[in-house]
């Protein structure tokens, strides 16, 4: 099975919400378009539902890392939410869940994106 991608929006928030695998090639290709496509149509909070992703590999990382980046250089924010199994033991050996913000339920998730707007204000 490939990567299937929702979007869905919850306040100022875009949620990707991920099903599948996410390797090098037309997954990875996918998921970058669908954050790159919002980010340059001016998202500034991206959540990333992890919870139905099997497999994660280096490609899909670097996408990954690369919007957080981008997010961040413009004052925005990219978190995860729910990594699972091996997706989450590869972050955590990649040291990716001390950079990257996540967290276990959305509502924590959606709320700290608040806490920060409320903090910068």
């Amino acid at each position: 099975m490939g990567l299937q991608i929702a979007i869905r929006r919850s306040g100022d928030v875009d949620i990707l919400d991920l099903q599948g695998r996410a390797t090098i090639g037309p997954t990875n290709d996918s998921l970058s378009t669908n954050i790159r496509k919002l980010i340059d149509g001016g998202s500034q909070n991206i959540l990333l539902n992890l919870e139905g992703v099997t497999q994660f590999d280096s490609s899909s990382i670097s996408t990954v890392v690369r919007a957080f980046v981008s997010l961040r250089n413009r004052h925005g924010h990219l978190k995860l939410l729910r990594p699972r199994g091996n997706v989450k033991m590869v972050l955590e050996m990649l040291r990716l869940l001390n950079i990257i913000p996540h967290f276990e339920d959305e509502p924590s998730a959606l709320a700290s994106f608040q806490s920060r707007k409320a903090s910068s204000s």
